[in-house]
């Protein structure tokens, strides 16, 4: 039996699915993927995902921001052209957004311009936030609580740190997006203790496809390429992990993520 689940992070528009975008649909769906979110991560890739969002409506959405990671590219326009995107039905959030002082794609004060620059937009525009965060905490969280309206209304993407970091954004009051990371026991077991910790109300899950196959998935993909049907996969390892009944927890991220999303 499949249970109906959402997809909240999903880099659809990705070379890798250029030669089969519409069977991983399909596969999704058959899978009980009922929503996706298409991950929009500079603004052309905003505007290539909200384009293709739209051909499903009710189906597929999309985010319109700029990953830190492309913060360098950003320019005089893209402030407005988010804004532009942000108006459409089809995009429910701002982002994908943040700081990543891991590998520092861009400089950290480039980084920090524009996250804040899209902090306010999101503030502007009264729309939900999609995060990324990767050893950059203590900066991340200072600017966020510059922001207190926002905080409710921000899920961390793709959460993979540390016990005191889940705490300091829960007690912040921000949602928490789990990945097939819990799925790999070299670097996801912390997460498997965590997880439990997380309230059902403020816990989403995605598959941040192509990116971070399930490392436990059986048989594994041929060329190792994550998509959407796996969630459901994601959805079990976690619920086992907090001890709850899959199709509990697929209701319970349904019902949080549309009231989050506004789907």
């Amino acid at each position: 039996m499949t249970l109906p689940i959402i997809d909240i992070g999903v880099n659809l528009m990705n070379s890798s699915f250029d030669r089969d975008r519409e069977e991983v649909l399909a596969r999704a769906a058959e899978a009980g993927v009922e929503q996706l979110i298409i991950t929009g991560t500079s603004v052309e890739s905003s505007e290539e995902a909200a384009h293709y969002a739209k051909s499903y409506p009710g189906r597929m959405f999309s985010t319109a921001g700029v990953h830190p990671h492309d913060a360098k590219d950003c320019g005089p326009d893209t402030a407005e052209r988010l804004r532009r995107l942000a108006g459409l039905p089809e995009v429910v959030a701002i982002g994908e957004c943040g700081l990543d002082y891991n590998r520092d794609f861009s400089p950290r004060d480039v980084q920090r311009r524009w996250f804040e620059e899209q902090l306010r937009l999101a503030e502007e525009l009264d729309m939900p936030l999609f995060l990324h965060e990767r050893d950059a905490n203590a900066d991340f969280a200072a600017m966020l609580k510059d922001h207190p309206a926002l905080i409710r209304r921000a899920v961390v993407h793709c959460f993979t740190g540390s016990a005191e970091e889940l705490y300091t954004y829960l007690e912040m009051g921000l949602h928490i997006g789990i990945t097939g990371w819990i799925c790999d026991e070299r670097r996801g077991g912390h997460l498997r203790e965590l997880v439990r910790d997380i309230p059902l109300d403020r816990l989403m899950i995605e598959t941040d496809a192509p990116y971070l196959t399930p490392r436990d998935l059986r048989p594994k993909p041929k060329g190792g390429r994550n998509e959407p049907a796996f969630l459901a996969h994601i959805l079990g390892v976690i619920a086992d992990c907090r001890g709850e009944e899959p199709a509990a927890l697929a209701a319970a991220t349904v019902r949080t993520t549309r009231r989050f999303f506004g789907i």
